[in-house]
Order: C-alpha cells, then structure tokens, then sequence
C-alpha cells in the first residue's frame, strides 16, 4: 500500500524556516520522482518542487525557487523540503506525492490518487 506521511510543519514568522518531511512507503523511492505539493486556503493545490532521487535532478516552481530546497535520504526512505525566507504566502497545507521520472508525466494534481494527512505551514507576517 503506497503511504505518505508529512510531518515538520508549524508556525513561524515571516524570513523564518522550516524543514518538511515526507516518509514514503509501499514503493521503491529511488524509481520514482518524489514531488512536494501545497493547497493553500481558497487556491488549488499545487506542485511546489520535484527532485528525481536517481540523479537528483531538482525542479521548482516559480514562487519558490531559491528559497526551497528538496533532497532525499533514500535509505529512511523520506524525502525532505527546506524552506528558507518563508512569506505569509507560503502558508498551506504540504503534501508529498509521486510520480514516474518523465516530468512530461507529472501533474495536473488530480491524477495523484494517494495523499497523506499533510502537514500545516503557517507564516506570520
């Protein structure tokens, strides 16, 4: 059974971090791509970064490149996201889920049919 279990969130002010963690089961971690989503209040939930373990090629999206950094640690098989420069904006709910290696696959966010409980990230201003 393929499980997902984020933890590391909480309440920190804005310029602040937090590091994220997605515990991930029920697949072999390093064949697939291991994304990190966000569904924030009255938004869609969107992909957020994907890192590739195999080669560990990184993507992010726009409104967090240079601040968020994804890396794995295949053997406790969890996958984490440094969030540095937190912005009330990045306030959401973080969830983790996968894909295969091709990024021509990934997304839109409903095809994912398993989710984890998330983890709630709030930023104060």
């Amino acid at each position: 059974e393929v499980q997902f279990v984020e933890s590391g969130g909480g309440l920190v002010q804005a310029g602040g971090s937090l590091r994220l963690s997605c515990a991930a089961s029920g697949f072999t971690l390093d064949a697939y791509a291991i994304g990190w989503f966000r569904h924030a209040r009255g938004k869609a939930r969107e992909a957020v970064s994907w890192l590739l373990s195999r080669d560990n090629n990184t993507y992010y999206s726009d409104s967090v490149k240079g601040r968020f950094t994804i890396s794995s640690d295949n053997a406790k098989r969890t996958v984490y996201l440094q969030m540095n420069s937190l912005k009330p904006e990045d306030t959401a709910v973080y969830y983790c889920n996968a894909d295969t290696m091709d990024p021509r696959d990934w997304g839109p966010v409903s095809k994912y049919e398993y989710w984890g409980q998330g983890t709630q990230v709030t930023v104060s201003s």
